[in-house]
């Protein structure tokens, strides 16, 4: 009755054999977007690290000293990743400070977590990998 020959169109098998496809190949596209966004965040929160930095050697040079830095006040810091990092400012003495951005959000997720700097120029984070690889 059916001739297979003018018959057109899918199996259920070969749209099943698409659908499982595409699902392999979102399995691995969507954790490596997710990780190159942490990534491109992680580089903001660096790039203000840094500026808070020159900002309390500019504040040091000014006032022979750090105590009394204000971060917030001092600095023009544009803020784009505010909501996936809180910046502070921790152990402000005369010669020494250290600023901190707190991972938050989905950025709790990145391999580096919270990152550190001091007056000495020395580089922190709260995660298990190697220093050197958050801050390059």
């Amino acid at each position: 009755m059916f001739n297979r020959k003018t018959q057109r169109g899918f199996t259920l098998i070969e749209l099943m054999v698409v659908v499982a496809i595409v699902a392999i190949i979102m399995a691995i596209a969507i954790p490596s977007y997710q990780e190159q966004v942490r990534k491109s965040n992680r580089g903001l929160a660096k790039s203000d690290l840094l500026e808070l930095t020159q900002c309390a050697e500019r504040f040091h040079t000014t006032n022979g000293t750090y105590t009394g830095f204000d971060a917030a006040a001092a600095c023009d810091v544009d803020g784009k990743d505010a909501d996936r990092y809180d910046f502070g400012t921790a152990a402000i003495t005369r010669t020494t400070f250290t600023l901190s951005a707190t991972a938050q959000g989905s950025q709790t997720d990145d391999k580096c977590g919270d990152l550190g700097i001091n007056q000495a120029n020395v580089r922190t984070h709260s995660a298990g990998t190697a220093a050197d690889r958050c801050w390059e």
